[in-house]
């Protein structure tokens, strides 16, 4: 009996130059957006990532595609630094780094809430997600360290961290926000500590 075929066409995997392409789109994009806003040109993009243009048009079809998958992607990129922490730091430590790059990750994200205002389109899903992805990397940092007894249990809820240094960012601290947000975790982190 003749073995059955699939009708089902099997799933490729992007080829590597492809998949290095969207990587460089990507990392330039959010260079460029954190230099100059959202509306630099697409073409000035690709000429930096050393592509052409139709191979940026390929992976991000609209100027709004690109800008949530920049947000999208570092996202994910904050969370997976949060596992490679834990596995490398102790959890005090480990919890401290990741919140001085959820800093340098607001940069990101304060410059394209304003594209985001613009975006045709709902992204809600889009900030929803990215918001569970943080709280399920600086709920597994913080319960570490509770674990350890570096923070004193039940201290607090640790959203309330990302909440606490988006409040210093949305405060509108000036161009040094970001000092007064680093300088923000740091206080965070000792009246966390047991006995305080």
């Amino acid at each position: 009996m003749p073995a059955e075929i699939s009708s089902e066409t099997p799933t490729r995997k992007p080829r590597a130059d492809a998949e290095r392409n969207r990587s460089r789109l990507l990392e330039t994009a959010r260079a460029a957006f954190n230099a100059g806003g959202t509306a630099v040109s697409l073409e000035e993009i690709a000429r930096q990532a050393g592509v052409g243009i139709g191979t940026l048009y390929r992976h991000f079809p609209t100027r709004d595609a690109l800008i949530a998958e920049v947000y999208k992607n570092e996202a994910q990129k904050l969370c997976d630094r949060a596992r490679e922490l834990a596995a490398s730091q102790p959890p005090l430590a480990a919890l401290r780094s990741w919140l001085l790059l959820f800093v340098d990750y607001l940069t990101t994200k304060l410059i394209l809430v304003e594209a985001f205002r613009s975006m045709v389109g709902d992204t809600s899903r889009l900030t929803a997600h990215s918001g569970d992805l943080l709280t399920q990397a600086v709920t597994m940092l913080a319960d570490r360290a509770v674990a350890s007894g570096d923070l004193a249990p039940d201290s607090i809820d640790p959203i309330d961290l990302l909440r606490a240094i988006t409040g210093v960012a949305m405060a509108g601290a000036g161009p040094d926000w970001d000092s007064a947000a680093r300088r923000m975790v740091d206080i965070l982190i000792a009246g966390l500590r047991p006995g305080r």
